[in-house]
């Protein structure tokens, strides 16, 4: 891979890694600090919502963004060509 598909590669990278933190911040400084008061008004199994979100939200919200980022990074790595197969073959063929 040369210089510049490197920088195209961590700038991608790095896209989705701002995109993704910044949802989790949303979620869990936005909905679990700063509006729990009107989320507090709606009650979803019992539990004020702006309550759920603090302790519940925010660390389901982080395991999908998990899975979302490993989903995104496998394609990226497929269109650059470091995917996990690719770097099996150079390694044995090394």
């Amino acid at each position: 891979m040369d210089e510049a598909a490197r920088r195209e590669y961590w700038r991608s990278n790095l896209r989705l890694m701002a995109a993704l933190l910044t949802i989790w911040a949303l979620v869990s400084f936005g909905a679990g600090i700063v509006f729990v008061e009107p989320l507090n008004e709606i009650v979803v199994a019992g539990f004020p919502l702006g309550f759920w979100f603090a302790q519940q939200g925010s660390i389901i919200t982080f395991v999908v963004l998990i899975a979302i980022y490993v989903w995104r990074m496998d394609k990226l790595d497929a269109k650059h060509g470091v995917d996990i197969d690719g770097y099996e073959e150079e390694v044995h063929h090394s």
